[in-house]
């Protein structure tokens, strides 16, 4: 039973769904470009750097977990717009916070409200967009990510080169505002589940899923797939910029080519996919990822065009591994579960990047001179991580 709702207030929704979610992956993407700044100002490692990362995506995890038990006995509504307002401020927290601990605290606050919102976005679509138009509302709620690498980021580091870094929080603090009142104008009164909730059995449903071996595979696959892309992602403005490859100024750019690179070959990924087959794609694409994860842990400095090649075909490869990984872990859901698995799955994404995040935190080594080395041993473990997830996509079984 949905909601009816007219094109115009229906697109209005789709908009504020579309601003949390970006808001959302700007505080998450931001903190890896200010690593220079903040490594510096906090006078920490790149371990504790790290995590700072790993912090915010595990309590991301763990609120989707808790979510799951929670999420079917509130008005939707409410509870999103709370849950909202609770993440805007963790946020503007993290631009206020004056030592390395307090931080630490808001970001794990930040994540662990944040980690909730990417679920009731999906939930509320389902919930109010018929199944006919049900494709293009997920896609445009979807492109937030792409804009968010074209335009959030960059502008987030351009406040932050000209303000500092607290600005890059402030700013997304104000944004939060605009999109909660949208959404307070836009999101209907979602509350005819709640009397059914008691009737769900989630911790039940868990237990399906986690006894099939089928989906304990994928779940392993999706956590390589995640592990492998964050024990160097975190890391790249870190180390082209303490190495010199790239000055404070460029780094906006590195997010923009490479988020326009996405924006424009993610339809084309996606069309390979229905042709070659999910797992075909995929294992294709994990092997030429390796390509670009040695060759940006190595660069030296060469002219900015190179450089941009470097990182852009990087963020094309990583693109081109989750649409079809992502493709066919959800065909490896059983279908009487796929909720519940894919309720795990961002759970164990949300853990697996926080590990890799701090396995390669750990890796590197801050020399004398301020230069990043051993960089090249995180592209070696994300090798190892890919090369288990090929073999893993070959083991999965996919329902139609």
């Amino acid at each position: 039973m949905h909601t009816q709702l007219t094109a115009r207030r229906e697109l209005l929704l789709l908009l504020s769904l579309a601003g949390i979610q970006f808001t959302h992956i700007v505080d998450f993407m931001i903190m890896m470009p200010l690593g220079p700044q903040l490594t510096s100002l906090f006078a920490i490692s790149f371990a504790e750097f790290g995590l700072l990362v790993s912090a915010y995506t595990v309590a991301a995890g763990l609120s989707g977990l808790f979510a799951t038990t929670f999420i079917d006995r509130f008005d939707r509504k409410r509870l999103l717009l709370t849950l909202y307002v609770l993440f805007a401020l963790t946020t503007v927290a993290c631009g206020i916070a004056p030592t390395y601990g307090w931080l630490m605290a808001a970001r794990i606050a930040s994540g662990f409200f944040g980690g909730v919102l990417s679920t009731m976005t999906q939930t509320i679509i389902g919930d109010v967009v018929p199944f006919e138009r049900r494709g293009r509302a997920t896609g445009i709620v979807m492109t937030s990510f792409s804009v968010a690498t074209v335009a959030g980021v960059p502008a987030g580091l351009l406040f932050a080169n000209l303000w500092g870094w607290h600005t890059a929080f402030f700013g997304i603090g104000v944004m939060c505002i605009a999109v909660g009142v949208l959404a307070n104008y836009s999101v209907p009164k979602l509350d005819a589940h709640v009397a059914h909730a008691k009737d769900k059995h989630v911790l039940h449903a868990m237990g399906q899923v986690l006894s099939e071996p089928n989906q304990r595979m994928a779940l392993l696959l999706s956590a390589t797939m995640m592990f492998a892309a964050f024990t160097i992602i975190p890391y790249i403005t870190l180390y082209l910029q303490n190495n010199q490859v790239m000055a404070p100024n460029e780094i906006p750019w590195l997010y923009f080519c490479g988020g326009v690179v996405t924006l424009f070959s993610g339809r084309w990924v996606g069309g390979v996919t229905d042709r070659l087959g999910k797992r075909e794609t995929f294992q294709r694409a994990v092997l030429f990822s390796i390509i670009p994860m040695f060759a940006i842990t190595l660069i030296e400095p060469v002219p900015l065009y190179v450089v941009l090649l470097v990182t852009s075909t990087l963020f094309f490869a990583m693109n081109a591994r989750m649409i079809p990984g992502m493709a066919l872990l959800t065909s490896a859901a059983n279908p009487k579960f796929r909720g519940t698995f894919m309720s795990l799955n961002g759970a164990v994404q949300s853990f697996a990047m926080g590990v890799a995040a701090w396995v390669g935190g750990m890796l590197l080594q801050n020399e004398p001179s301020g230069q990043v080395t051993h960089y090249w041993l995180c592209a070696v473990v994300a090798t190892c991580a890919s090369l288990l997830a090929y073999v893993l996509a070959k083991r999965v079984s996919m329902h139609e």
